[in-house]
């Protein structure tokens, strides 16, 4: 199975959003706290262009923000989720 993967940090909403959302669908996740780890937070920059968080990477796919629909369909694309998992409503 895809290793997920959010950067993320503590006092972010958009964070706790996703990573709601993602244990409400059941997905095992790695939560990397970029306001403690510099250098993650260097990953993040170098593969999403971006400062912002939360980003979530599942294999080669980078979401900047939270966007239900968006996590669900590429949860689903790479196997993570089924097709009948109900997050993209």
């Amino acid at each position: 199975m895809a290793e997920v993967r959010l950067y993320s940090t503590p006092s972010c909403p958009y964070c706790r959003m996703a990573k709601d959302f993602l244990e409400e669908e059941g997905v095992e996740f790695t939560v990397v706290d970029v306001s403690e780890d510099e250098n993650a937070a260097q990953e993040m920059v170098d593969k999403s262009g971006q400062m912002g968080v939360p980003v979530m990477e599942l294999e080669s796919v980078i979401i900047v923000g939270f966007d239900r629909g968006a996590y669900h369909k590429a949860l689903v694309d790479t196997g993570v989720l089924s097709d009948t998992a109900a997050g993209a409503e």
